[in-house]
């Protein structure tokens, strides 16, 4: 069995193609496939549910639970709770990431401006989206093109 460090050196450049390519490439055809499909938030969701399913049979944390900080805090000093909790926060960041972008695409938010945004998002979650949610009220989305009338 892979230890809960050698995973957690696979989950980290997993999430970081998604983000190379959300920052790099955003409209590039893989980008579309392999981030913006939600392909890779979903594997990082499937491997959460296996790390968390995993430690919760065989590596139950002694006093771990979501009843207090103080449980939350021995939940996490077991790895392989650690492990799930660190892709818990790849997974939904990289969603959120991945949702500025489309939505960033659709309302034709310049790509300089959604940028930071992003990295914001990686590095501190909650902030980026609410620097992206405040920006984004700045454009509106285009509308429906008009279909031609017919001759």
């Amino acid at each position: 069995m892979p230890t809960p460090d050698f995973l957690f050196s696979l989950a980290n450049p997993v999430a970081m193609l998604g983000w190379a390519l959300l920052v790099l490439a955003p409209r590039w055809r893989g980008t579309r496939a392999v981030v913006l499909s939600g392909a890779l938030p979903l594997l990082l969701a499937a491997a959460y549910v296996a790390f968390i399913g995993y430690q919760t049979v065989a590596h139950p944390a002694p006093g771990g639970g979501f009843g207090s900080l103080g449980e939350v805090a021995a939940l996490f000093r077991e790895p392989w709770a650690l492990l799930a909790g660190w892709v818990h926060y790849l997974c939904f960041d990289l969603a959120v990431g991945a949702w500025e972008t489309r939505d960033a695409h659709r309302r034709g938010v310049p790509h300089w401006v959604l940028v930071p945004c992003l990295l914001a998002t990686f590095l501190l979650g909650p902030l980026g989206l609410l620097l992206y949610c405040g920006g984004r009220r700045l454009f509106r989305p285009a509308p429906p093109a008009a279909a031609a009338p017919a001759a």
